[in-house]
């Protein structure tokens, strides 16, 4: 599965949640703010224009835009990096600070329910759409997940 096939299950409402979830100052503390904001096609970016842009961004990775939904992949995730790490650290994969190596393997530690393990141990830490988001992004990414997951 892709990205953009991630986003799609999640669904439209959850994927307002994910735009609600990005962190302007973060995108400029981890120089992808001129990135995200040429990427998004906007002239200016603020919280308000990405939540007016849901349907629009809705119908780019419905054409299976997946430099787009990589981006904003890495916009909504550079905000939740203690998530990650936590996350990373719970299922002991290795990473430096929050980032992996590319050609890591971490099917050794992504076991069979390891995303229902993940959702229990953290659903109440951390916002539940952003979590879902990741548990599928990391399947996806390291795992080759072929469709989402969704608590039970």
């Amino acid at each position: 599965m892709e990205l953009t096939g991630v986003f799609l299950q999640l669904g439209e409402e959850r994927l307002k949640q994910l735009l609600r979830a990005i962190s302007i100052g973060k995108l400029r503390t981890y120089q992808l703010y001129e990135r995200f904001k040429i990427r998004t096609h906007l002239q200016k970016l603020n919280t308000e224009n990405l939540r007016a842009c849901g349907p629009r961004f809705l119908k780019r990775l419905e054409g299976g835009d997946q430099e787009f939904a990589t981006d904003l992949a890495q916009a909504i995730l550079v905000a939740h990096l203690d998530m990650i790490m936590e996350v990373l650290d719970f299922l002991s994969i290795p990473h430096q600070q929050g980032f992996f190596e590319k050609d890591v393997d971490a099917k050794t530690q992504l076991t069979d329910g390891w995303e229902a393990r993940v959702f229990e141990q953290f659903k109440a830490k951390h916002p539940e759409t952003v979590l879902l988001f990741y548990i599928n992004h990391l399947g996806v990414e390291l795992g080759g997940a072929q469709q989402i997951w969704l608590p039970a």
